[in-house]
C-alpha cells in the first residue's frame, strides 16, 4: 500500500497511519534526506525480524536507529564530549554514527556486537514520522546487492512484505556517510552524501 505524503509539511494524519502500522509490528518504507529506509519500530521483535528477512542480511548485519534528535541518541548509545560535538555539527543531515551501544538497544540488535548505528536525517517525513512513534526507527536502505530504490512502486516490488510505503520527494539515489565514532578518533566507514573533510 502507497500513501502520498507532502515532503515538506507531512500530514498529521497520514503519519498517524504511518505510526499505526509501526506499533503493530509492520515495516513501512520512507524517504530520508539520502535514499529511502525500511524501518520499524525498536520495540517490535516481529519487525525487527521482518527486516532482517526482507534484506536477506546476515543476524550480525548492523541495522540504524532513526532519531528525532541528538537528545534521543544518549539512551542507545555512549556518546564521548568529541562524539558529541562532531554529531552536533553535522545532525540532522545525511551521516550514520557507529557509537558504542547502551543495555537499552534491544537484545536482538546487540547479540554479536558492541556498537550501534544512528541518524537523524533532515528529511521533514522522517522527523515528523519518530516524534510521532516516540521511540527510534530500527532502519536500513531500500536497496538489494548495491542498488537503492526510490520508486514506490519498485520498492513494493522488491519487498513486498512492506505494509505501507510513504511516497514523499526528497530520497535520493546516494547511501548516508558512515562514521565510526566509537573510538578515540572519527574513522570514516563510507563516503555518501554527506561530505567528510572534517575528519
Amino acid at each position: 500500500m502507497q500513501l502520498h505524503v507532502h515532503a515538506q509539511h507531512p500530514e498529521p494524519r497520514k503519519i498517524a497511519q504511518a505510526v499505526a502500522v509501526l506499533e503493530r509490528g509492520g515495516v513501512i518504507a520512507y524517504p530520508t534526506d539520502s535514499v529511502y529506509g525500511l524501518g520499524c519500530d525498536i520495540s517490535s521483535k516481529q519487525g525487527i525480524e521482518t527486516l532482517y528477512r526482507m534484506k536477506g542480511m546476515r543476524d550480525d548485519h548492523l541495522l540504524s536507529f532513526v532519531c528525532p534528535d541528538l537528545s534521543d541518541i544518549a539512551r542507545y548509545a555512549i556518546v564521548s564530549d568529541a562524539a558529541y560535538r562532531v554529531m552536533r555539527r553535522l545532525l540532522p543531515g545525511p551521516y550514520t554514527f557507529i557509537l558504542a551501544a547502551t543495555k537499552e538497544v534491544p537484545k536482538v540488535l546487540r547479540m554479536k556486537r558492541k556498537t550501534v548505528g544512528v541518524r537523524v536525517p533532515s528529511h521533514p517525513v522522517t522527523l515528523a514520522l519518530t516524534k510521532a512513534l516516540g521511540r527510534p526507527l530500527v532502519s536500513t536502505s531500500a536497496s538489494q546487492n548495491g542498488e537503492y530504490f526510490i520508486d514506490p512502486r519498485e520498492i513494493e516490488d522488491q519487498f513486498p512484505e512492506v505494509a505501507l510505503v510513504l511516497d514523499a520527494d526528497g530520497a535520493s539515489l546516494t547511501p548516508s556517510t558512515v562514521i565510526d565514532l566509537s573510538g578515540d578518533e572519527p574513522v570514516v566507514v563510507r563516503e555518501g552524501l554527506g561530505p567528510v573533510d572534517f575528519v
